[in-house]
């Protein structure tokens, strides 16, 4: 008994160690008006309370628009130079997992104009950037050191569909690997198609003509999601404010139902991001004009429907981008029109949201990315 009471203290002791040696960091992509400026932000989460605190702000960028990490977390990308009648970059940063701080590698061009998403795939080594105003994917090859070659592929797409100023021509809006590797799902805002590659390390992206699904006309898919551990898929539709459930299955998306994001029916939608929570309960997405809100909907483990939760405000405009932290306690959202970071904490039995802090004065937040560094 002696010994164990001895014992015991010292393994709190290492136990409480551990604990706080686990640093969460959330990294912050942003909108610079174009100009040279702050761009990236990086914030260590409090794992306790959910308060933020800074640790870093990397200037001379512009338009660092989204970002995205390597699955080590040892290096962030971001799409650079966004926006701008000139085409735009990958750019590449090493990352010191000690403090955040982040430093510039190098950066390569798309070749098209607004890069707006990112991509590894599963073994970490290939980068897919999807371009929006330039209809078009590239594909990058990631060194060990993180530096980034020159792309070695990149396809052009052409389309429109049925909304005027926004589908007059096709605008490739993101892309996500299939859980197999074997896959890309490319959402085409403007065409109104899901684009379907198989992937490879020999001919990298071919496009399977018979796979690509046509949405409903002027739903405007924008990003998407496979389920971490059944054989479905979600996609956000910004332009109907719809989510569109798939069965998912060698590249194949069937489609099985459609769910509405908002809250309330109205003329004009713009859902924006769509995540599932880190243990496959839970599916959010955030609605921006004009409600601004994330909604919470609960994933039937049988067959993969959706039944809603809640609708909970964002406390600022235009959620363009949302993250759920590794440990799944805390839901993080960025308003780029009132330039805040909210954050949330999860109710992991319900998946309801309760704020719990917020960090305001970062000009135009657009893409948030975290990892947990032990």
């Amino acid at each position: 008994m002696r010994l164990l009471s001895c014992l015991l203290p010292m393994l709190y002791f290492m136990f409480s160690c551990q604990q706080e040696s686990t640093k969460t960091y959330l990294f912050v992509g942003s909108y610079t008006g174009g100009e040279s400026a702050d761009g990236i932000y990086v914030y260590e989460l409090s794992q306790d309370i959910g308060e933020l605190l800074n640790v870093e702000i990397v200037g001379n960028l512009i338009n660092p628009s989204f970002i995205t990490l390597s699955s080590d977390g040892q290096f962030l990308y971001a799409c650079t130079e966004t926006q701008m009648v000139t085409p735009g970059n990958v750019s590449a940063f090493s990352i010191d997992e000690s403090s955040g701080k982040i430093e510039f590698l190098n950066k390569q061009s798309t070749g098209a104009r607004n890069p707006v998403h990112l991509m590894f795939d599963k073994s970490n080594r290939y980068l897919f950037a999807a371009n929006y105003t330039d209809a078009s994917l590239n594909v990058f090859e990631r060194q060990p050191n993180g530096l980034l070659e020159p792309y070695a592929q990149k396809l052009n797409f052409q389309g429109s569909s049925i909304v005027e100023g926004r589908q007059d021509e096709a605008h490739i809006h993101a892309s996500f690997i299939s859980p197999d590797n074997g896959f890309l799902v490319a959402p085409d805002l403007g065409a109104d198609q899901l684009r379907v590659f198989s992937f490879d390390t020999v001919d990298l992206l071919t496009e399977e003509d018979s796979l690509t699904v046509l949405t409903t006309k002027g739903a405007g898919p924008r990003h998407f999601t496979f389920h971490p551990n059944l054989p479905y898929a979600y996609c956000i539709e910004e332009l109907s404010g719809n989510i569109a459930f798939y069965q998912f299955q060698n590249g194949q998306l069937k489609l099985i139902e459609t769910y509405q994001s908002y809250e309330k029916m109205q003329d004009i939608y713009s859902s924006a991001d769509i995540h599932i929570s880190p243990d496959g309960l839970f599916l959010y997405t955030s609605n921006r004009y004009d409600e601004n809100s994330i909604a919470t909907f609960t994933i039937d483990q049988d067959n993969g429907a959706l039944t809603l939760v809640a609708h909970e405000s964002t406390y600022g405009v235009k959620p363009r981008n949302f993250a759920i932290d590794p440990s799944g306690n805390f839901l993080i959202v960025a308003n780029q029109d009132s330039d805040n970071l909210v954050v949330f904490r999860r109710n992991l039995t319900s998946g309801e949201l309760t704020k719990v802090h917020e960090v305001s004065g970062i000009k135009s937040p657009s893409c948030l990315k975290m990892y947990a560094y032990d």
